[in-house]
């Protein structure tokens, strides 16, 4: 039974056509790489799978059922969560409080409640930790590194054990080293059985920690092919329109 599936989904605003009849498909414990130039689609594709934006067309699949998601809570609680390019972290918090924002870990004293920061330094540590990140949960975002940034940002969506994490751009910006860093963490997420996509325009990092590609061109998925069949060349030439469909 496939894990995640998108099936003709369009998506119109007014008369602007962002997606025709787009198929996706991902399985437990898999990376799946989407490509695609500025415009392609990937943007609003990837708003439609978090809940922001519903579909004008086609339909989702999760777990052999239709779904559908009206709000990011709907996904989130069906299992998707999303790191977004900006990480949307707060910088004069600590690592700790980043991975519980919005939903802190509370405990009552009398008819008191009050944030039990124990819980959460010790929860962030443990998250830390599966994904083998030297990242400490005391330490404030702000004097963070972009690779740990990212930790961060990783462990926040490890809090409801999702099935699916979709990553926007996650190594935009950041220095090589940091990059090897991410690169790692999504490789432990794999390792962890959870499905990633990976919206990214790094070639050489798609191609060294995904499974499967999905490029976009103009709306439309123009390619999807696992990754040991096609190469750079060929999804560089999809991408700009040298090659129609593969």
């Amino acid at each position: 039974m496939r894990l995640f599936e998108l099936r003709g989904i369009s998506k119109n605003f007014g008369a602007i056509q962002a997606l025709t009849e787009v198929d996706l498909k991902i399985d437990a414990g898999e990376v799946l790489g989407l490509m695609g130039d500025n415009g392609a689609g990937k943007s609003t594709l990837i708003k439609i799978m978090a809940g922001n934006f519903l579909p004008s067309g086609g339909e989702i699949w999760l777990k052999g059922a239709k779904v559908e998601f009206h709000n990011p809570v709907d996904a989130r609680r069906k299992g998707i969560e999303v790191v977004y390019q900006d990480l949307a972290l707060c910088d004069n918090l600590t690592a700790a409080e980043n991975v519980f924002l919005g939903r802190e870990a509370k405990r009552r004293i009398g008819p008191f409640s009050f944030i039990d920061y124990a819980t959460m330094f010790r929860e962030a540590a443990r998250h830390f930790a599966e994904l083998k990140s030297e990242t400490r949960p005391r330490d404030l975002v702000k004097q963070m590194s972009g690779g740990q940034r990212q930790a961060v940002a990783i462990a926040r969506t490890r809090l409801s054990n999702p099935d699916i994490v979709l990553m926007d751009e996650p190594t935009a910006a950041i220095s090589v080293r940091q990059v090897a860093e991410v690169l790692d963490l999504i490789r432990r997420l794999r390792d962890q059985n959870v499905a990633v996509i990976l919206i990214s325009h790094r070639m050489p990092d798609v191609f060294a920690v995904c499974d499967h590609v999905s490029v976009m061109r103009r709306g439309k998925v123009v390619a999807d092919k696992p990754i040991r069949q096609t190469s750079p060349e060929e999804v560089t030439g999809l991408i700009t329109g040298a090659i129609e469909f593969a």
